[in-house]
């Protein structure tokens, strides 16, 4: 199976109207044409997820004045879209066709292709203590890395070609989740990444 985009280049930069934040606020936040093929006979449905396995694990000193967050420093998993239950005869995601703007609080019904369900994003558990953030992120919402961090993220699209048409997951389930109900029903994987940096000095 093979995943490509027209809205970046893989192993390159993200546009920066693919991203959820810029250097003074949120930015567009519009998700990327994401376009698949050469897919596995047997497929019944697809699962799609983005993350970021770039993020610091240390939350305290993220956007700390003086702080710059060092590039050894262990890092963690942060999903930005979850996705399942996409058709099997769906080959393309439009630029724009499932977030086009960062909405506070998260969406409540983020569009999608005709019978996919969208699970949560981590953006759910990180603005969790901020009483102007709070809420449940669904659907996608993209690249926001601090700006004090030494390391260029890296985010990657990764679809799954499952066997089955409905993945046992339900309400607002997480990537994790995700994982764990995949486990022997995946026919194939595909891949790509783009970075990005709010890091003047990278």
């Amino acid at each position: 199976m093979r995943l490509t985009s027209s809205s970046f280049d893989n192993g390159q930069p993200l546009p920066m109207a693919l991203a959820a934040g810029k250097a003074d606020g949120f930015s567009s936040n519009r998700n990327p044409q994401l376009a698949w093929d050469e897919v596995p006979e047997g497929t019944a449905s697809f699962v799609l997820l983005c993350v970021d396995p770039d993020v610091p694990t240390v939350p305290s000193m993220v956007g700390a004045e003086g702080v710059i967050i060092p590039q050894e420093q262990p890092r963690c998993d942060f999903s930005h879209w979850v996705m399942v239950d996409i058709p099997a005869d769906v080959r393309e995601i439009a630029e724009g066709a499932c977030s086009d703007g960062f909405v506070v609080g998260g969406k409540q019904a983020p569009a999608g292709p005709a019978g996919a369900r969208q699970g949560i994003n981590d953006y759910t558990g990180w603005f969790a203590g901020d009483a102007t953030m709070a809420g449940t992120y669904r659907g996608y919402d993209g690249a926001y890395p601090p700006a004090n961090d030494a390391r260029v993220h890296r985010y990657f699209f990764r679809l799954f070609a499952l066997d089955i048409a409905t993945l046992p997951v339900d309400g607002d389930f997480s990537a994790a989740q995700v994982h764990a109900a995949m486990q022997g029903h995946v026919l194939a994987e595909a891949a790509i990444h783009g970075t990005y940096t709010l890091n003047p000095a990278l």
